[in-house]
């Protein structure tokens, strides 16, 4: 029995998948720095929201967790290394990290709605790849991580609108 590699065949070409690969490279660095950036916040949150934003963080983070670990198999699945060190992450990441001083919680919840778009538009950046080879597994996963970054942000920057009181005075009545 032979101890070489054997060559891949799945129907999309070394090319493409090297490029779906390095796309979902950046995808993997910026999930991991919006992960730790929760993460962060999620320990340091203080202020009247902190029940709320302590338990929404630690959802997020989890969720983000979890699907570190579902990029990183995708492009092992395409036959090519997951980054995994902090200088490939910092390397490939769009994302901000987390200021070394943690921000007041208002800002921490601008920080990661930020930090979900940015992630969005690496996602979106990713499609014509996986749609032009073919690379439906792919496509798969980056609809299901579109849905929950988007469904995230929307929910973070609820948090951000601003309760505005306004008089309403009695209707003139015509006499």
């Amino acid at each position: 029995m032979s101890l070489e590699k054997r060559q891949i065949d799945i129907g999309i070409n070394d090319a493409d998948r090297q490029q779906i690969a390095e796309g979902l490279s950046k995808l993997l660095a910026d999930t991991y720095t919006l992960y730790l950036n929760t993460h962060n916040f999620h320990w340091n949150v203080t202020g009247p929201m902190f029940n709320t934003l302590h338990l929404m963080f630690m959802d997020q983070y989890t969720e983000l967790w979890n699907s570190v670990d579902v990029i990183a198999e995708r492009i092992r699945a395409l036959d090519h290394f997951a980054i995994g060190s902090y200088k490939d992450f910092s390397q490939y990441s769009s994302v901000k990290d987390a200021p070394s001083n943690p921000p007041k919680a208002e800002e921490m919840v601008a920080l990661l709605v930020e930090g979900h778009e940015t992630v969005i538009k690496t996602i979106r950046s990713i499609y014509g790849l996986v749609g032009a080879a073919s690379d439906q597994a792919s496509e798969d996963m980056l609809t299901q991580r579109l849905n929950v970054h988007e469904k995230n942000a929307w929910m973070l920057r609820s948090l951000l609108e601003k309760l505005s009181l306004i008089h309403i005075s009695e209707p003139t009545r015509p006499y």
